[in-house]
């Protein structure tokens, strides 16, 4: 299976299905980003080199303004898409499989998880996978060891506070905080 074909059926489907040929295409790929991931994280490289071999892992180019700390790992990386001037802090772990959408000027502090996937509830079916995207909008600011949960979006302009778990969606202008996170400050501007 071609990748933008795979893409195309993961973000139509919301689900890989255990056992199915789209989880065998899944792995295939992850198989060569953890490969690259690897890769980028053992080397000492340029701010250059680290922006051509996360644009080859996510297989789209980034701007020359983007900015990662390594390490950083991701395990499909073919279902992320990230703005213009965007920097990643180190220690960032990213399950990409439902797409995560990373908007202009937007910072992610360390050590974040961004998760797009859910098992499957019946235990029977454990290895079904749920899809679901998360979106982060122009001008975020996530946290320190913030957590991301699967079909949340994050408003424009809004900051995640270190160690908060999101599971909802953040509306824009807001700071939200906790676990789950809730807002405790809407921004003015």
């Amino acid at each position: 299976m071609e990748i933008q074909e795979l893409i195309n059926k993961m973000d139509a489907d919301h689900v890989i299905p255990e056992n199915s040929e789209l989880n065998r295409a899944m792995h295939d790929v992850s198989s060569e980003t953890r490969r690259l991931c690897m890769t980028l994280n053992t080397g000492v490289y340029t701010d250059d080199e680290i922006r051509d071999q996360f644009s080859q892992i996510i297989g789209k180019t980034v701007d020359s303004a983007f900015t990662l700390f390594l390490p950083f790992t991701t395990d499909f990386g073919k279902n992320i898409v990230v703005g213009k001037n965007v920097f990643i802090n180190s220690g960032c772990r990213f399950q990409d499989q439902g797409k995560i959408e990373i908007g202009d000027n937007s910072l992610i502090g360390h050590n974040v998880v961004i998760a797009t996937i859910n098992h499957d509830l019946d235990p029977k079916h454990r290895g079904t996978l749920h899809l679901q995207p998360v979106k982060l909008a122009n001008n975020t600011w996530i946290g320190s060891n913030a957590t991301i949960l699967a079909g949340v979006t994050v408003g424009e302009n809004s900051v995640v506070a270190a160690g908060a778990v999101v599971t909802k969606d953040v509306p824009a202008n807001t700071v939200v905080a906790g676990t789950p996170a809730k807002v405790v400050k809407h921004l003015e501007y």
